[in-house]
């Protein structure tokens, strides 16, 4: 993305092009550990285009922390509760080692 293309976006298109930018960088970072990644110059690109965001962000005295999250989503009523584990059965006792004073078994 071009510095002038970011410049052009609103405060809010700008946190959500670094969230998006972000996690394309998490994508190609978990290409390239599985050995899928073919054009390795688009790690370049994508750092750089978050710097370029960034800077623009810094310009405007943004606080990058302030990234809009998508609302969290309503559970299906389909969905069942998840099944409880059943107790645990109490440990028996540990039977203590008997130490010996190297004098043979006498007591």
């Amino acid at each position: 993305m071009d510095i002038d293309k970011v410049r052009a976006l609103t405060d809010t298109e700008l946190l959500t092009e670094l969230v998006a930018q972000r996690r394309n960088l998490y994508d190609l970072r978990f290409q390239l550990a599985t050995r899928q990644l073919t054009d390795h110059s688009q790690l370049t690109g994508t750092r750089r285009s978050i710097a370029r965001i960034l800077t623009v962000m810094t310009e405007r005295n943004l606080d990058e922390t302030q990234v809009p999250r998508p609302a969290p989503q309503a559970r299906s009523a389909t969905r069942s509760a998840p099944a409880k584990r059943a107790p645990r059965a109490p440990r028996a006792p540990r039977a203590k080692a008997e130490t010996t004073t190297g004098k043979g078994d006498e007591r």
